[in-house]
């Protein structure tokens, strides 16, 4: 699958075929994939954690009420930003970085089989406050992406528009 085939394919899956556990080496390429993301001055405000623990999973459904396809995952990739690793020039970039990481982690899984689902958590303050608790972080939770294999095929919800397109020469 080449990366033109990969954005027009990926969904937002939201059911996953349950019991199916992804390898180490597959989370490994994902998270490689989010680490290869432009970020500003090459600062890198991230960190990740993986989780696998359907206990943790099933609270954070309880915190964000959007991610309920957690239930059925097989595992969530939590990216969570660190704010503090940017200054000067670069102080801020934070949110664009951590949704470029965001954006790789989809594809990658979309190129490796697996499904996924972005599910929000900054800028929604208590979702932060509530999953930083939760798994005793002290960075901001910035989005849990669900990855499991799809138990469903959405059609496509995106699509060029021509009415949002300005050209000029």
């Amino acid at each position: 699958m080449n990366v033109s085939e990969a954005i027009r394919s990926r969904r937002s899956i939201r059911k996953y075929k349950k019991g199916v556990t992804i390898p180490k080496e597959h989370i490994d390429l994902m998270l490689e994939a989010a680490m290869m993301a432009p970020s500003a001055g090459n600062t890198r405000p991230w960190e990740f954690i993986v989780l696998e623990n359907r206990g943790l999973m099933e609270k954070i459904t309880e915190i964000n009420p959007y991610s309920r396809m957690l239930k059925t995952a097989s595992a969530a990739i939590v990216i969570c930003a660190k704010p503090e690793l940017q200054t000067g020039i670069c102080s801020g970039f934070w949110p664009q970085d951590c949704g470029a990481a965001a954006e790789n982690v989809l594809l990658q899984a979309q190129e490796l089989g697996y499904g996924t689902c972005w599910c929000g958590m900054y800028p929604i303050q208590h979702r932060v406050e509530k999953l930083q608790a939760l798994l005793n972080i002290k960075s901001v939770p910035y989005a849990v992406i669900a990855v499991g294999v799809p138990a469903q095929e959405p059609e496509a919800r995106g699509y060029f528009d021509p009415q949002k397109v300005r050209y000029i020469k």
